[in-house]
């Protein structure tokens, strides 16, 4: 038994000699650089990528452990990654791997790629139908470090390829999946602002898609962020499950265009998602939301609210707060804890929901008797005094494309009550229009 042993000694230190002596060999140059070896690398790699096949570049040895090939692509991949687009790759290997039956890259640089991702469903490995001298040869391809100086990770949404551009990128193994983490470049999607990424750090396994975090900023020199956090089950189970907050974010980059130039402030607040599986008809969630610094100026409602009252100072609102909470369960959302105000001039409170785009709520609306002295016995509608403010309540109803409030009918009342306030109300639309008409020839 001892010299068995012995001899099985002796037998590893003349290959690992005459290993070391091949290893600094032409004829291995030889064979690095051959379609031979290429073929097999492009079949390992794309095994360890989960890839049905993939496609080198010639490659070229540059040094004892290290070789470099023009480019790698590969598509239809079964998992994480759909496709992979990767230039100027240079690897380093552990020959001493082979002995244990795995082609092992120890460090892998990309000068730049493009990497397609998605959700999938995972499937059973094949049962291998190597024959039986298989047992002897490498049977992996074992990457300890993928890195990337400028990547792009995109996925479809919407029609249009979304995802992180230009951004560095490291993937390690975690067991026989894969591990991401990301910093720099820039996020675009269709339906957000573009957004700088300071980091993020995520996991793929056959059965969930784990978040530990991201990091996101309007731009590298701003102090602003959205951090989130989460799992998603790629499995039988489908849940979601992800928590975000957010604070100092610009909220004109998230208005429609129509908005942009009527709306500013600072964004605070929190969200949480869950779900039965990513589809919006399953989700449900909540959050909050409030805004700093916040301006309403120029709306066509405000200007014509300035004529009416005769006070230029309805066109440009400075808000104090501005707040509300919401919570969603798939078809209805609502709103709620709305608070709005610019102190010594109005305050808004209340609540409101959205069900299949119907709207209802019923809100609170204050407003200081100066500001009132437009409305002939503003009393009769404002007939609450509270905090400085006289109060009336609005019913909201209609539909979100077309809302409707029962406040304007009750003000109408007021002037039909009052002839003479109805004919100054009139006098003071047709000098508006007037002064409008006539604008150009001055």
């Amino acid at each position: 038994m001892l010299i068995s042993g012995g001899a099985v000694a002796i037998f590893f230190v003349i290959v690992a000699a005459a290993g070391v002596g091949l290893f600094f060999s032409p004829v291995l140059t030889h064979y690095i650089e051959s379609d031979g070896f290429r073929q097999t690398m492009e079949n390992e790699t794309a095994k360890g990528l989960h890839f049905p096949s993939g496609q080198y570049a010639r490659i070229r040895r540059t040094g004892p452990v290290m070789a470099q090939s023009e480019g790698f692509q590969s598509s239809d991949g079964e998992k994480a990654m759909k496709s992979i687009d990767a230039h100027g790759i240079t690897a380093k290997f552990n020959p001493w791997a082979v002995l244990v039956r795995r082609w092992e890259l120890d460090d892998v640089r990309v000068q730049s790629g493009e990497i397609e991702v998605q959700i999938y469903e995972h499937k059973p490995e094949p049962a291998s139908l190597n024959r039986w001298f298989a047992i002897f040869l490498p049977n992996r391809v074992v990457l300890k470090r993928i890195e990337s100086e400028a990547a792009n990770v995109t996925w479809p949404l919407r029609g249009e390829r979304a995802g992180f551009f230009g951004t560095r990128l490291l993937i390690t193994p975690s067991g026989p999946d894969f591990e991401y983490r990301a910093d720099g470049g820039t996020l675009k999607m269709a339906v957000v602002p573009e957004f700088y990424l300071r980091g993020a750090h995520l996991l793929i396994t056959k059965t969930l898609f784990t978040l530990y975090d991201i990091d996101l900023a309007p731009s590298p020199q701003r102090d602003g962020s959205i951090r989130a956090h989460g799992n998603a089950g790629i499995g039988e189970d489908k849940s979601v499950d992800l928590r975000a907050t957010f604070e100092r974010l610009p909220i004109r980059g998230w208005l429609p265009a129509k908005w942009k130039e009527h709306l500013n402030g600072i964004a605070f607040g929190e969200l949480h998602w869950t779900g039965e599986s990513p589809k919006l008809e399953h989700s449900s969630g909540q959050g909050s939301l409030r805004l700093r610094n916040a301006s309403i100026n120029d709306l066509e409602f405000l200007e014509k609210l300035a004529e009416l009252a005769r006070n230029k100072s309805f066109e440009h609102l400075e808000l104090n707060t501005c707040s509300l909470a919401f919570a969603w369960h798939y078809p209805k959302i609502d709103i709620k804890d709305i608070e709005i105000e610019e102190k010594g001039k109005f305050r808004l409170e209340g609540a409101i929901s959205v069900e299949r785009r119907v709207l209802r709520g019923e809100l609170k609306l204050g407003l200081t008797r100066q500001y009132l002295d437009w409305l002939p016995n503003p009393t009769e509608v404002f007939n609450q005094e509270r905090s400085g403010y006289l109060w009336t309540t609005v019913h909201l109803s209609g539909s979100i494309e077309h809302p409707q409030q029962d406040l304007s009918a009750r003000i109408i009342e007021l002037f039909k009550e009052s002839p003479t306030a109805y004919v100054g109300l009139l006098f003071r639309q047709f000098e508006a229009c007037l002064k409008k008409a006539f604008a150009g020839e001055h």
